[in-house]
């Protein structure tokens, strides 16, 4: 059975984007390191699909550069149901039934990109079996937090964490 796979950087007091959903703090907060990409090929080769929130696919459609994931199956979750884009399917209807389905499916895992209303949702639900928080070492103050409010306790295992000489951490949970 695929795993959906939260793999996402955080700020120390937990927060994912700024409140305007910029995240030049990603590279300004610390020096990074030479030839090292904290596990993000290894990850990246793990996985074949990528769910995306609207807001979070929108901001990396403004990066500059071309987009980033164009051999995954990218699935954008909006309530768009005109969405359409060359690199990606929309998906607006019947979403959990839709993710616990896909996971079903043969083939890698499936990367939860994000953003915090997905995230959360997810987490809500149980829908996510890992996370890989890359934690950088910067307090933004405020901004979109990692995880809203919600009402369902879930337990992860730390099964691994990694920590790196300019002071990123990076703490990997299961199920």
């Amino acid at each position: 059975m695929k795993k959906v796979i939260l793999y996402i950087a955080v700020s120390l007091d937990h927060y994912i984007a700024r409140k305007n959903g910029a995240v030049d703090w990603l590279e300004n907060a610390v020096e990074h390191l030479k030839d090292e990409d904290y596990g993000y090929k290894t990850f990246y080769d793990s996985i074949d699909t990528t769910l995306i929130g609207r807001k979070t696919f929108d901001e990396i459609l403004g990066f500059d550069v071309p987009f980033p994931y164009p051999d995954k199956i990218n699935y954008v979750i909006t309530s768009d149901g005109t969405f359409e884009h060359e690199y990606a399917l929309g998906i607006h209807k019947n979403t959990f039934d839709f993710i616990k389905k896909l996971k079903q499916e043969a083939g890698k895992d499936i990367w939860l990109v994000g953003g915090g209303q997905l995230v959360t949702s997810f987490a809500a639900k149980g829908l996510i079996d890992e996370m890989i928080l890359t934690v950088f070492p910067i307090l933004l103050g405020e901004g979109i937090p990692l995880f809203l409010p919600f009402q369902k306790e879930s337990s992860f295992k730390l099964k691994e964490s990694k920590s790196y000489t300019n002071g990123i951490i990076q703490l990997h949970y299961q199920k």
